[in-house]
């Protein structure tokens, strides 16, 4: 590789830090859902005005067939001076393209199983390098800490330890035990860092915190998959931390990431950032500052910041003004060239045309998809157990704008996939039943078939255009009608069940208090209606546990369970306490623990802390339990929160069966930053709670040894 950097010009080098949208290279034919057509033919002519003979960084919004890829792909090789091969990036949040639609992050993060995860990641990559993509944006580790935030679905939730271990698995799984396979891809944690808290939950605001927090809280959710995972790809946020945005952040971007975490991969800025550094900061003074500063402070690529000709021009003149160093310039086009050689792609730069029939949409890909959308499902409420159904049930009432539609969330086409609804999948478990259907609008006429009804099913929520990138909201309660549908159906005194399907938490205050029953959903993917229904009758048994804080109200925001213990004060006309707290799910069984016992290492040891506890279903029902481990240290030398996940297992229990979970937490996991600035793990006496929620009362305590 350094080789091949000593013999390229600038010009080369500013190349491969720009990122194309090449469908300009292929007809101008498209697909309903505004890709490239599948046959559309690749145009030389296009290509050479596009990237003359200086080669191509990256190529990214063309979602391409294999015959497209290898076709781009081999006329830029053969027309750049030293065989550079292209980069393919593109989305795989919860999905390829038009391949299996996976359900949303927070469905994934919902199932507390990071072995859903890592095949997940596993399948998305599978998909995605059969086309000839290299890299995927993906996955989202910011920590959902502001609701109103339309990017809440995108994330794992609002934990640290929680978001790192899925992040990690999901990242393991993409990036498998290697680069240069057919099957893996380069992975991109997202958006670096601490994206998921902005002012007000407005999208690419400023984000208020300091350093112990940035570093004991907000990077944690970042760090498993980049050190342990050794993700190859980053991508630099949009907004500023302390008046410092992120695109020009050496401290992140060069001592946490490089220098501390040891990253080999490359920065990709998000869409727009770099610019932003010129527009809306103005730390910049010219487009030229603001491109030179970006790969000065650690990006390596821009994602269609500023013009190409502009971009590339900027830094071949910033090295000979002196104001890039040339060191710079050359760290990041090692970083991107690095990455294409641990791809293979010098080697291997094409792909078999026929893997792709092979691996899009497969049987284990869509069984996954299902399997995934089961394990999410959640259950928030069911008094005198209302759920599961009866499936001799008569009359069903299927009513809100959420039942005959298949809810993906963001970065995912309704249309793709088997988009099975509610609707859809109450009648095909329940065929000899009576279901009706009402969208909700006319409210009158919903009543209307709720009162004719043995049981309604009201299926609310959000959607795209609500809930997603750019869709922030000022408060969080039923969009549109709902809250008056809700409440009138609930008027008639038919059994009702509430199936919520939406990206964020939301305020369902009344619901809590009126509706006997709530499954939590989420954005379940193609399967979805299918995992709802076998989830109300009993075919499935909801284990789906939160991973975000439900508030009472937007007042109460920010609110997730591991505040610091300095926050004492109520308002005065809210008692503080969530609807539903973090780690929270009910179950057709119950399930109780006992036996709680932690086991500290020796004085000097560097052991992990062993923590057992018993687990008993005392139910008739067989089903899963998450259990989780929390901890905190007593008294510390800087306020931590009042108390931590540190652990957590997802197991499946008998009628009547016990097991003993063991949790092992390395000591690292208790290190704060201290005052002086250090990662230090204090001496001292530590609480555990063990249970089925953030709210566990069953606790221990251990003693830490210097």
């Amino acid at each position: 590789m350094d080789d091949l950097l000593a013999r390229m010009t600038l010009e080369e080098k500013a190349r491969q830090l720009d990122l194309y949208a090449a469908a300009g290279t292929l007809e101008d034919k498209h697909t309903g859902n505004g890709h490239v057509a599948a046959d559309a033919a690749f145009l030389p002519d296009k290509a050479e005005e596009m990237w003359g003979s200086l080669g191509v960084g990256g190529i990214h919004d063309v979602y391409p067939t294999p015959v497209e890829s290898n076709a781009i792909q081999s006329w830029v090789i053969a027309h750049n001076r030293l065989g550079i091969p292209a980069l393919f990036i593109e989305e795989g949040l919860h999905g390829f393209d038009t391949g299996t639609v996976f359900p949303a992050p927070i469905n994934l993060a919902a199932t507390w199983n990071p072995e859903i995860a890592r095949r997940t990641g596993s399948a998305i990559a599978a998909e995605a390098r059969s086309t000839g993509v290299g890299m995927i944006l993906a996955p989202v580790l910011d920590l959902a800490r502001e609701p109103r935030w339309g990017r809440v679905e995108e994330d794992f939730g609002e934990d640290p330890y929680l978001t790192g271990q899925m992040g990690l698995a999901y990242v393991q799984g993409a990036q498998g035990d290697g680069l240069n396979t057919d099957h893996t891809v380069v992975a991109e944690p997202k958006h670096f860092a601490a994206h998921g808290s902005p002012e007000g939950g407005t999208n690419t605001s400023p984000v208020h915190i300091g350093e112990r927090e940035l570093r004991m809280t907000m990077l944690r959710g970042f760090e498993p998959a980049l050190r342990e995972g050794h993700a190859m790809g980053v991508m630099a946020a949009y907004h500023e931390i302390d008046g410092i945005p992120v695109t020009a952040d050496p401290f992140l971007l060069k001592t946490v990431l490089r220098a501390e975490w040891h990253f080999q991969g490359f920065v990709l800025s998000d869409l727009g950032a770099i610019r932003r550094l010129y527009d809306v900061h103005h730390v910049a003074a010219s487009p030229q500052d603001a491109a030179c500063m970006a790969i000065r402070s650690g990006v390596d690529m821009q994602f269609y910041d500023f013009d190409h000709a502009v971009f590339q021009k900027a830094l071949v003149d910033c090295v000979h003004e002196g104001s890039l160093a040339q060191a710079d310039l050359d760290r990041a086009v090692r970083s991107v060239l690095r990455v294409k050689f641990e791809l293979g792609l010098f080697d291997h730069p094409l792909v078999d045309p026929t893997l792709n029939t092979r691996v899009k949409r497969s049987p284990e890909h869509l069984a996954l998809s299902l399997e995934s959308a089961r394990q999410s499902m959640t259950l928030l409420k069911n008094d005198g157990n209302l759920l599961p159904l009866s499936k001799s049930v008569v009359h069903i009432a299927v009513i809100g704008p959420n039942a005959n539609v298949a809810r993906y969330g963001d970065y995912e086409k309704e249309e793709n996939g088997f988009h099975i609804s509610i609707l859809d999948g109450i009648r095909k478990l329940v065929p000899q039943a009576m279901v009706t259907f009402d969208d909700g609008k006319d409210i009158a006429a919903a009543v209307a078939k709720a009162k004719d009804a043995d049981v309604v099913i009201l299926a609310l929520g959000e959607w795209q255009g609500i809930s997603g990138e750019g869709f922030d909201r000022s408060d969080l309660d039923l969009p549109g009608n709902q809250e008056l549908l809700l409440e009138k159906i609930a008027a008639t005194g038919k059994p009702t069940v509430l199936v919520l399907e939406n990206g964020r938490p939301l305020t369902i205050g009344w619901a809590r208090e009126h509706i006997p029953a709530i499954l939590e959903a989420w954005y379940p993917g193609e399967f979805g209606g299918q995992a709802v229904a076998e989830a109300l009758f009993g075919e499935n048994n909801p284990a789906g546990r939160l991973t975000v804080t439900f508030p009472r109200s937007t007042g109460q925001l920010p609110d997730f369970y591991n505040f610091d213990p300095s926050r004492t004060h109520k308002y005065v006309d809210d008692d503080g306490k969530p609807l539903f707290p973090f780690g929270f799910g009910l179950s057709y069984t119950t399930f109780r623990y006992d036996h709680l016992s932690a086991q500290a290492p020796p004085p000097g040891s560097k052991a992990d802390v062993v923590v057992t506890v018993d687990v008993t279903n005392t139910g008739d029902r067989e089903g899963d339990e998450v259990s989780q481990l929390y901890l905190r240290e007593d008294v510390s030398s800087v306020e931590t929160p009042e108390r931590s996940l540190k652990g957590f297992s997802r197991i499946h229990l008998k009628p009547r069966e016990t097991t003993t979970v063991t949790f092992r937490v390395p000591q690292n996991q208790l290190a704060i930053w201290n005052q002086e600035g250090k990662w230090v793990v204090e001496p001292g006496n530590y609480t555990v709670w063990a249970g089925g929620s953030s709210e566990a009362s069953l606790s221990t305590n251990f003693f830490l040894h210097p």
